[in-house]
């Protein structure tokens, strides 16, 4: 009977322990930014951009991703919240880049020189799409297949004007 309610109790503290750690996890998923205004952006890609991805100047977080949208030009129509604390000059530019090579995407804002600022439910102009990794190896990887093959075409081509020439 011991090792019964032994049991019961060893169960009941996973439980709780799994409830904290899901409790944990939900409040510090998504962060909500309570005091920000809102901004839009047109890109060709976004490809890895997500929903809650940061928005960064230099490196430190100013803003998340608050949605993703295809526009009615098929562009992709990305909005953005902003910290009010921070004021983004209307001559930026917006750039989805990566942490490192495999790291998640987010938005990096290269901030210019102009005096006046966004406001709320400006959209930027000036933006950079994803680059896509798989595409460029692609493209590397083809360019080393078709090269040898171009090469034994050329060479195929010297020996018969060789011989012609003899």
């Amino acid at each position: 009977m011991k090792t019964n309610v032994l049991e019961v109790v060893i169960g009941a503290v996973v439980i709780v322990a799994a409830s904290f750690f899901l409790y944990f996890a939900y409040v510090t998923s998504g962060e909500k930014i309570k005091d920000g205004y809102t901004l839009t952006a047109k890109f060709e890609d976004v490809s890895g951009l997500t929903e809650g991805a940061d928005v960064k100047i230099n490196g430190i977080k100013v803003g998340i991703v608050k949605s993703l949208k295809l526009d009615e030009d098929y562009s992709a129509k990305v909005e953005l919240t902003i910290k009010n604390e921070y004021k983004i000059p209307d001559d930026s530019s917006l750039a989805i880049t990566t942490d490192g090579i495999m790291g998640n995407k987010f938005i990096a804002v290269s901030t210019g020189y102009s005096d006046k600022y966004l406001e709320q439910d400006a959209e930027v102009e000036d933006t950079k799409s994803s680059v896509n990794l798989e595409s460029i190896i692609d493209k590397v990887i083809s360019g080393f297949i078709s090269k040898p093959s171009a090469e034994k075409a050329s060479d195929k081509n010297d020996e018969e004007t060789n011989k012609n020439n003899e």
